[in-house]
């Protein structure tokens, strides 16, 4: 297959220990209004006082909202957006987790177009650029700084939903790692098992031909060349660290790598897109109330091993970025099942629960579940393996009972 790449990013992506310091600087060169999102632990931080502080210095008049909840609640947007609309923001900064990122997305959105954030689910229904948003992560996991996707809880909903466009981009991302040093173990590793989700996803995910029009049509377009090198660099990071960040939380050079794979990661699957760990996750989620993360690591395994029979060649590829087979010497075949039993080795060591029935799915639930993920046909269709509703079944029965070798079908 001739040589394909296509990716869309931030203009403006700063990475390092001590780059918040840039936050008022970027946000100087995008406007001078500035609605800020986060939740209220991070607001009652000296941190982000010290940050308020430097845009306010820099002549940038501030609103706060600091009432961001996990997984966006689509109703506190509304709230928000009703709240700050008199104060005519001209820019949006998140900063925060994955969530404070999609509500300042959310936000931008409607503060831009108006109308309910329904009228944008999916693909491609955001009409024009929103309000630039800022995104400066303070956990290393989702990736939304630089992928084109917020995802809300909608009530009226049994599982989350997503809004997916370019135009959700932000216009700069600023990572700095000692934002993540507050974060405790266990959302150390639920983040960083998400983002190493994403890479293996990405990588893994089915590669189409570079029609002139996939990118069109598509927000998420699977594997491409450029893509391949984000992930891959992810995979490096995140097996190289995210044991000792969780292990050691003041490791700074371990949450630096974390971090990194994190935006690495997104920058991948910003463009790849993700497959069926994630359309699992939707309905289990839904039913178990467990963090996004963890469900998603939970499935990987299982989900590399249905896979492995179609992807063999890049689940080793997956395995010598993790650091197996140095000298190598070794086959695909070997390589690849010690890809997966590492992926579930590291798992287990920073505490992922091991099924889904650990995650707390209902026994009759199953066939439930399975049903509503084989419908998440943007995940589906990026699968590299093809699923019918038998062998979803079988996967999720797998997945629950602990049977990797099930998995495999």
């Amino acid at each position: 297959m001739s040589l394909f790449a296509a990716l869309r990013l931030p203009r403006e992506i700063l990475f390092g220990i001590g780059q918040r310091h840039a936050l008022a600087s970027v946000a100087s060169r995008t406007g001078r209004r500035a609605l800020v999102c986060t939740d209220a632990r991070f607001a009652a931080t000296p941190v982000f006082a010290e940050m308020i502080a430097a845009l306010e210095a820099a002549g940038i008049v501030v609103l706060v909202h600091d009432r961001t909840l996990p997984d966006v609640p689509q109703d506190t947007v509304a709230v928000c957006v009703e709240a700050s609309r008199g104060f005519e923001p001209d820019m949006v900064i998140g900063i925060g987790g994955g969530s404070c990122l999609d509500m300042a997305k959310c936000a931008s959105l409607l503060l831009a177009h108006g109308g309910a954030l329904a009228d944008y689910y999916g693909e491609f229904k955001v009409p024009a650029p929103v309000l630039p948003v800022i995104a400066v992560p303070t956990t290393a996991g989702t990736g939304s700084e630089v992928t084109p996707v917020a995802v809300v809880s909608d009530s009226d909903r049994i599982l989350k939903v997503g809004i997916s466009s370019p135009y959700l981009i932000a216009a700069a991302a600023i990572c700095d790692p000692e934002l993540t040093l507050s974060c405790p173990p266990g959302l150390t590793a639920i983040a960083g098992a998400d983002a190493l989700t994403h890479a293996i996803e990405a990588f893994t995910a089915m590669r189409r031909p570079g029609d002139p029009e996939l990118a069109q049509q598509h927000v998420f377009i699977g594997k491409s060349d450029l893509s391949d090198q984000f992930a891959l660099h992810a995979i490096r990071l995140l097996s190289r660290s995210l044991e000792k960040a969780f292990v050691d939380g003041a490791d700074i050079d371990a949450r630096a790598d974390v971090m990194m794979g994190a935006l690495a990661a997104g920058c991948a699957f910003g463009t790849a897109g993700t497959a069926a760990a994630h359309a699992v996750q939707y309905p289990v989620g839904a039913l178990t109330h467990t963090p996004h993360g963890l469900g998603v690591a939970t499935m990987l395994p299982y989900v590399m091993t249905y896979n492995r029979r179609v992807a063999t060649a890049e689940i080793a590829i997956v395995g010598r970025a993790l650091g197996l087979d140095p000298t190598g010497v070794e086959d695909d075949e070997t390589v690849a099942d010690a890809a997966i039993a590492e992926v579930s080795r590291l798992f287990a060591a920073i505490g992922i629960a091991p099924t889904l029935a650990s995650l707390g799915l209902p026994e009759d639930r199953i066939d439930w579940a399975a049903e509503q993920a084989l419908g998440i046909g943007r995940l589906i269709k990026n699968n590299p393996r093809s699923f019918d509703a038998a062998a979803m079944r079988a996967l999720v029965r797998a997945a629950y009972d602990g049977d990797l070798a099930a998995s495999a079908l």
